[in-house]
């Protein structure tokens, strides 16, 4: 090995350490499920219109185009500001009745709002062994700071936290109104 090869070996091994901090954000998924006394059919009717996301305690209220279509929109208003306040916007891109499930994707949200980029989300109702049913959300999404060294509130732990917070304050509503299996 001659010493200039050997020079331009040593020189990009050194490049080594710092493209591993350099990589970015890495995809962050979760998933939270609950069980519920109530038959599928009955969970599903409540929860699978993606223009109703009324059983949710965040959502205020909301509006939205297009049904349960492939593309179809909505907005979720998270208090009573209506457009001026916290809002997530979404699209839906796909959806089964039968297997009762939709998936979705965030179009539009202020880190303020929720700390995540590139968030995408499935909502599924399945049968339970033993009678009812089992709610299953799970998403995946990437840290609200796309660079190196984000601040606390855009890390991934705040991600992770806030993601699962929404999550679990939903599928707790569900409990609440459905009721927990044998309770």
């Amino acid at each position: 090995m001659n010493r200039r090869h050997l020079l331009m070996s040593g020189a990009a091994l050194s490049l080594l350490p710092g493209m591993a901090l350099a990589h970015g954000p890495t995809r962050q998924k979760i998933t939270l499920t609950t069980e519920l006394a109530a038959d599928p059919a009955e969970v599903w009717a409540a929860i699978g219109d993606f223009q109703d996301m009324s059983w949710h305690p965040a959502v205020v209220s909301q509006e939205g185009e297009g049904g349960n279509e492939i593309d179809a929109t909505r907005a979720l208003y998270l208090s009573d500001a209506g457009p001026d306040g916290p809002r997530i916007d979404e699209i839906l891109y796909k959806y089964s009745d039968e297997k009762m499930s939709y998936s979705y994707r965030i179009t539009e949200v202020a880190v303020e709002v929720l700390p995540v980029t590139n968030y995408s989300s499935h909502l599924t109702v399945m049968p339970r062994d033993g009678g009812g049913s089992m709610v299953e959300w799970r998403g995946a999404f990437y840290r609200g700071y796309p660079n190196n060294d984000p601040p606390p509130e855009l890390n991934d732990e705040a991600a992770i936290a806030a993601v699962s917070a929404v999550y679990q304050a939903g599928l707790d509503a569900l409990v609440e109104r459905f009721g927990a299996p044998g309770a």
